[in-house]
């Protein structure tokens, strides 16, 4: 089973979007690859690729559905409480309509209609996740995490612990990005979601939610 994390970014930044590829095989992780500078062809190449002789999970930071109306959904509110509970601050979880998220949430939705239209018999199984909330819920250290996307030392001690406990042949970058440290967790958070080890789930509620938001 390969197992892909995404680390999404809006439309307009796709120089921040990464992609991390693992294979699971018997709950152990195993590193494939990793890119960044990923626009939404590539991603779907990237996918059918991996795809074409194996079993596709991806897991997609950014939200996948919105509230009717706007504001909150269900998930969005309880993700929120689980998460500040944690030592998370409350803007980790946004609003998916909120003007910051708004074009996230766009790209989002489109990227997961497409990578399923795309995939003709064999599409792949796609679930939201949080990967900031993954990694404090799996006890990482929540510091280096509320400090990722500013800090270099940080995000080195995240990759450490990425390394130590979870991927123990993660390439030890030199200076990672946020945004591969972020797919790296995305990606876990879709093999536990596959394996039935998510650490927290709201099960999908199509139409309006056809997909599983898990950590």
């Amino acid at each position: 089973m390969r197992v892909i994390g995404i680390d999404l970014t809006g439309p307009t930044n796709t120089a921040d979007t990464a992609l991390v590829c693992l294979e699971a095989t018997g709950g152990q992780l195993t590193f494939v690859n990793a890119q960044e500078d990923l626009d939404d062809p590539t991603i779907g190449r990237l996918v059918r690729e991996h795809g074409a002789s194996d079993t596709i999970i991806i897991g997609i930071d950014a939200p996948l559905s919105y509230q009717v109306g706007g504001g909150d959904r269900v998930a969005d509110r309880e993700l929120r409480r689980l998460a500040v509970a944690h030592g998370m601050r409350p803007g980790s979880v946004m609003p998916p309509t909120m003007t910051r998220m708004a074009y996230l949430t766009l790209r989002g939705i489109s990227l997961a209609r497409a990578l399923e239209l795309q995939a003709g018999d064999r599409p792949p199984a796609i679930v939201e996740v949080h990967p900031g909330a993954a990694l404090v819920l799996r006890r990482a250290p929540l510091d280096a995490v509320r400090a990722v996307k500013r800090d270099p030392q940080a995000r080195l001690a995240l990759l450490a612990w990425l390394r130590h406990h979870r991927i123990p042949d993660l390439p030890a970058f030199a200076s990672p990005s946020d945004h591969m440290i972020m797919a790296c967790a995305s990606a876990i958070a879709a093999a536990d979601w596959a394996l039935g080890r998510s650490w927290w789930i709201w099960k999908a509620e199509p139409p309006q939610h056809p997909y599983d938001i898990a950590c």
